[in-house]
Formats: C-alpha cells, structure tokens, sequence
C-alpha cells in the first residue's frame, strides 16, 4: 500500500467564502500515482471547511444566507466566545458545514457522482490557512 500527504494553502481576501478545491485535490491524485484507494481532505484550521456539493453560484449564496441566519457574524457581543477574537461565528459554522470529506479513489480518478466537487468553505479570513490531502491505496 502506498501512502501520499500533501498541504494546499489558501487566503482569501474576504472574511467568507467557497473556493472549488477540486482540480488542486485531482492534481494531488495524479502525484500520487494511486489507481484505488481513500482520498481524505481536511481543513487544518477550526474556522474552514471541507464539504462536497454543487458548483453553482446560487447555492454559493443561499449557502451563506443560511449560515449567516444560524451562526450571524454580529453583533460580536453575542457570543461567549468573542473576547479577544470575533470569529465565534466561523467556529459555527464550520461546525455546520464540516471538517472534511473522504472520497473513494476508482481507476486512478475520484470517484464522485455527477455534480460534486470538492470545496474549501472560508469563515474567517484573511489569513493563510491550510488544507490536507492525504491518499492511501495501491
């Protein structure tokens, strides 16, 4: 069995937002050179996600209503949490939507059904942060 580890790092330059991962994590197959196997992707940081879903910009958005209305950013004082941060939001919701995801490897390619893609969700950014690939199989 072989194994592969790889970080992606992302920033982005607004406090929220979902990114497609997918091509990086099918490049990080590729390298690999793993046919059948697990594929885990996590977020490295308590604030980001990992989830699968659509690609469509209105689920983007209705993702975001939805999260805000459950977890809103502010007002700050609403939250336990925000005593010298103000990211108790992003902690919600990254709760919600997920830590990571594992996807079954077939033939050397991911093996997802028709709509999913890989997504890296941001809830506090501004700041680099990392994601994990780790592949394991044959």
């Amino acid at each position: 069995m072989k194994s592969y580890r790889k970080e992606l790092w992302f920033e982005l330059d607004k406090r929220r937002g979902f990114v497609n991962i997918t091509p990086q994590v099918e490049e990080c197959l590729k390298e690999s050179g793993i046919k059948e196997g697990l594929l885990l992707c996590n977020a490295m940081h308590i604030t980001a996600s990992v989830f699968i879903n659509d690609d469509e910009s209105g689920l983007h958005q209705d993702f975001e209503n939805w999260l805000e209305e459950l977890a809103p950013e502010k007002p700050y004082s609403r939250y336990y949490h925000n005593g010298f941060e103000d990211n108790a939001d992003a902690h919600l919701k990254r709760t919600i939507m997920g830590r990571e995801v594992v996807v079954a490897v077939t033939n050397g390619k991911l093996d997802l059904g028709p709509w999913e893609q890989i997504f890296y969700g941001e809830f506090d950014g501004k700041r680099r942060k990392r994601v994990l690939v780790k592949i394991i199989g044959e």
